[in-house]
């Protein structure tokens, strides 16, 4: 192993801009990225990744301009959704890559989720009126895609720094809109398991996102919850994520060898919105390869 695969494994970051590899987790302003899918693309490119992922919550309505740059940069494009799901309370995010979009069974469950979650937004935004004076046409109003952005809390946190209550969006979410704030609304997903069987119909490939992501959940998915949902069909695990801790990504990587799992990398890229660096952790050639292999849809090349 080279001294920057070894930091990898040690930290689960890369920040070495140089290096090469596949980011599978990169969100844009289609869902609550600050960036455009050609910024996106453009940024890939800049730092000189093998290729990258759009994976914008619960929608592809980012697809078409992030193909249309793709092409444009010749940057090759893996196209997924970052999908929320349940798994006994947990709060757990799956990664849907190369699904076929006309799916009827996942475009019901895209639908109904994005209804959920507006619901839910508009709830939050109603508990939060009592105290702060914001209003939903101010939360509209950081949406950069119309109404194919999908809404969620850092669109809530954008309204509130904008109106000058607060710094950044780290503020707003530690300060007001966290799980342990009066003013949260949990969000109501389907199941893993249905998440799982709905991106399979569709032909794509399934990895649970930063399984082991602590700063989400009070407890993280056990060994035999991950177990329960590879028995329907689940292709992998996002072994390396900066959420992960070094301990449970090696926890991970015995998970994925005695389940026969894939294991992917992100950065959870958000632009602005977040501090994750684009590329700082990868997947490998091969792995997307057997990725490509198993999706429905092609990659971009």
């Amino acid at each position: 192993m080279t001294d920057r695969t070894d930091s990898a494994v040690r930290t689960g970051i890369v920040r070495d801009h140089a290096s090469k590899g596949w980011d599978l987790h990169c969100h844009s302003a289609y869902s609550d990225g600050t960036e455009t899918p050609e910024t996106l693309i453009r940024e890939a490119k800049r730092i000189g990744l093998s290729g990258v992922a759009i994976t914008d919550h619960d929608t592809w309505a980012g697809w078409n301009d992030a193909v249309a740059a793709a092409e444009r940069y010749e940057m090759p494009l893996v196209r997924g959704t970052e999908i929320t799901a349940d798994v006994d309370g947990v709060c757990v995010h799956m990664l849907g890559l190369l699904y076929d979009p006309k799916d009827p069974v996942l475009c019901e469950l895209f639908a109904s989720t994005r209804e959920n979650r507006v619901k839910r937004m508009r709830k939050m935004v109603e508990n939060l009126s009592a105290d702060y004076p914001i209003t939903w046409d101010d939360v509209v109003r950081q949406v950069k895609e119309g109404g194919q952005t999908t809404i969620g809390r850092p669109h809530i946190a954008d309204a509130m720094v904008a109106m000058g209550f607060f710094e950044n969006r780290s503020e707003v979410f530690r300060r007001a809109i966290s799980k342990s704030s009066k003013y949260y609304v949990p969000i109501v997903s389907p199941s893993a398991k249905t998440v799982v069987e709905a991106v399979k119909h569709a032909g794509g490939v399934a990895i649970i996102a930063h399984p082991a992501g602590a700063t989400r959940n009070r407890n993280i998915l056990t060994d035999e919850q991950i177990a329960d949902i590879a028995a329907v069909g689940l292709d992998g695990l996002e072994v390396f994520h900066r959420e992960n801790s070094p301990e449970q990504q090696q926890r991970l990587l015995r998970l994925a060898r005695e389940l026969h799992l894939l294991t992917t990398g992100g950065s959870d890229w958000h632009g602005a919105g977040k501090p994750n660096l684009m590329g700082e952790n990868t997947t490998s050639d091969e792995v997307v390869e057997e990725i490509a292999a198993r999706g429905a849809i092609d990659i971009i090349r």
